[in-house]
């Protein structure tokens, strides 16, 4: 009899279940609702104003035109693409080729010492983007810069300016997001497994040996899915590039907003930034199925 009765104990009520999975569901429905309408609402809005008329004027009009998208394709805006594109590339390769090796170096060091470093670069998270690009305009100017500093040490004979310049962009973008790639590093390397790393030590490998044939091919999803999300971050910088680099080396983002605010152009604005949108979310589609593959 008591057997019986814990037996139907044990059966779920599928009644109550049901009712708290919908009580659940009531709970985040406004939460969601609101998230997919500020996700999907202005995203909808740019594609309907990419395809309106511009008006002479600088207002738009109501229609259903490519033009904005067909002058997507004259060779300046093509160019712009090209190096947006080559400018991020660069800067996540050198950013993870210094973050990785950096990161491995901290991993290896005592946990009080990491520690010390995870709030140190926490810190640097802290600055944003307006602050360190001014930063580094000042360290490159010719008169309080960096080379007042060399010609005090008698390495150069006057002060220059190192900015606007390409040399100043790339510098001041790889140093806003060093910390970032360290985030994303610390926690595979710190899950690695050991007996990996000592057991190539065992056979006879260098540090080098077994950080190149050993750490790297382990942690080659982490690289591809840090490289992907530097190279999207940085696609959408703006504040940089318009303080450190010449007109040249303005990115697609600075494009999108002279277009927005000084041509008053916004169809074709819009059409700027759907390009630049559908660009990011495939390399962010791209980081979930490498995400995906290395968790099977």
């Amino acid at each position: 009899m008591t057997m019986a009765t814990e037996t139907r104990a044990t059966v779920p009520d599928w009644g109550t279940w049901f009712r708290m999975r919908m009580q659940a569901s009531a709970g985040l429905a406004w939460p969601s609702l609101l998230l997919w309408t500020l996700g999907l609402g202005p995203i909808l809005l740019i594609l309907t104003i990419s395809v309106f008329h511009n008006e002479q004027a600088g207002g738009y009009s109501a229609a259903f035109e490519l033009d904005n998208y067909r002058r997507l394709l004259d060779s300046r805006y093509l160019g712009v693409f090209a190096f947006s594109l080559w400018l991020s590339a660069l800067v996540a390769v050198i950013s993870v080729a210094i973050g990785f090796p950096f990161t491995w170096f901290v991993s290896q060091l005592r946990p009080r010492t990491q520690v010390l470093w995870l709030v140190f670069l926490l810190t640097g998270l802290s600055l944003s983007e307006v602050l360190i690009a001014f930063s580094w305009q000042v360290l490159l100017s010719r008169n309080i810069g960096i080379t007042g500093i060399l010609v005090s040490l008698g390495l150069m004979e006057r002060k220059i300016s190192l900015q606007p310049g390409f040399g100043a962009l790339l510098t001041s973008l790889v140093y806003f997001v060093i910390p970032y790639t360290f985030l994303l590093f610390y926690p595979p390397i710190s899950r690695l497994d050991r007996s990996l790393t000592e057991a190539a030590r065992t056979m006879g490998a260098g540090p080098a040996t077994t950080f190149f044939t050993v750490v790297v091919p382990a942690l080659r999803t982490p690289i591809i899915g840090s490289l992907i999300l530097v190279f999207v971050y940085v696609l959408g910088a703006y504040v940089t590039p318009t303080q450190l680099g010449k007109p040249e080396h303005w990115t697609i983002s600075v494009y999108i907003t002279d277009q927005a605010t000084t041509a008053y152009n916004l169809p074709f604005g819009a059409a700027l930034a759907v390009v630049l949108m559908v660009i990011s979310i495939a390399m962010v589609a791209f980081t979930a199925r490498l995400g995906r593959e290395g968790a099977r």
